[in-house]
Parts: C-alpha cells; structure tokens; sequence
C-alpha cells in the first residue's frame, strides 16, 4: 500500500464533509462492504482521493452521477464491474464487488470465474453482452459494430451508453486502486 487512509479528524472542513458524505452513502448502498477502518477512515479508491481532493473531488462526482442515474439492472453493472476489476486484478474493487454480486443473488461460480478475468457460463444475455463489450474495451478493442448493434437492441442506445461510462468510471476506479496498490481489507500485501 502506498497511500494510507486519512482519518476523518485530521481532514480540513471541505475534505471532511466529503469524506461524510460518501461514508453515508456507502453506508446506505454498499452496507456489506468493509469501507471503514478503526479511525474511521475510508478505505479503497477513497483513500487516495481524499488525499488528493483537486482530482478525487471531481472524480467522485462523475463516479457519484453513475449511481444516481443508473438505469442498468444491478446484475448487468455487477457483471461490468467485476468484468473490469478481473481484467486488472484490482484487489478492492473486487473484494467490494465480489460480495456486492453475491448481495445480488450472482452465482458464486459467476462471481468467481468474473473475477478471475474469464467468461463465465450462465450468464442471460444481456450480462453476456455486457461482459463481451467490457472484455473488448479492457483489452483495447473497439467494441464491433455487431457487438454494439446487439447490445443497442438488448439494453438500448442509453443503457449501451451508460455501460460505456459505467467501463470508463471502474477503470478508473481500478487504475487508482492498482496505482497506489491499494489492497482488499485484512490484506495488506
């Protein structure tokens, strides 16, 4: 680890309120998951954000509009999600992921196989295209018309675009995590 969580007292007044604000919010959506340690620090992608409040603000913002104007069922984004964490091997983005899928009802042998950066079976097909349209862009294709004309009919011209931003947002998050090597809790490695 490269960054350490900043505890929430020794933050300035803008940054705390950030730092309240998303711990409330993923108290709220995300209450399975470890986002918290003992000072009350956020841990994950949050960490170096608040370390760096002249990008981290702005991100969080982006990363927030995702949730809020999410229309994708929670499986499809979970299946992204993971998708994309795979793909990178980001340690938090999947711990968090991995047991938000199971919240979902996501098979374990899906969440796995996801998580381990392959395709799993039994997937519907609207996970399925959503993961071959990940996979492409995670492996620096251009998604092909064919896969892109599917993915319009089964999820429609603003889902498919919302699918873009949500692969943008957990690369991203993914790049931050992996950057500063930021570790799952309990796994300080």
């Amino acid at each position: 680890m490269r960054i350490k969580p900043l505890p929430p007292d020794i933050l300035s007044p803008e940054v705390r309120n950030v730092h309240n604000e998303i711990a409330s919010l993923v108290g709220r959506s995300q209450s399975q998951v470890n986002m918290l340690d003992a000072q009350g620090a956020l841990l994950g992608p949050f960490a170096p954000m608040l370390h760096y409040p002249q990008f981290g603000i702005p991100a969080l913002s982006f990363l927030r509009t995702l949730d809020t104007h999410a229309t994708l069922s929670k499986t499809v984004r979970e299946v992204a999600i993971l998708t994309v964490g795979g793909a990178y091997g980001a340690r938090f983005e999947l711990y968090a992921h991995e047991i938000m899928a199971a919240a979902f009802d996501i098979a374990p042998g899906i969440i796995a196989t996801l998580a381990a950066g392959s395709r799993p079976s039994g997937l519907n097909e609207q996970e399925a295209i959503v993961h071959d349209i990940v996979h492409a862009l995670v492996t620096g294709h251009i998604v092909p018309d064919s896969t892109y004309n599917h993915a319009v009919n089964l999820l429609g011209k603003d889902g498919v675009a919302e699918l873009f931003f949500l692969i943008s947002g957990y690369t991203f998050i993914a790049m931050i995590l992996n950057g500063f090597d930021i570790p799952a809790p309990g796994n300080n490695e």
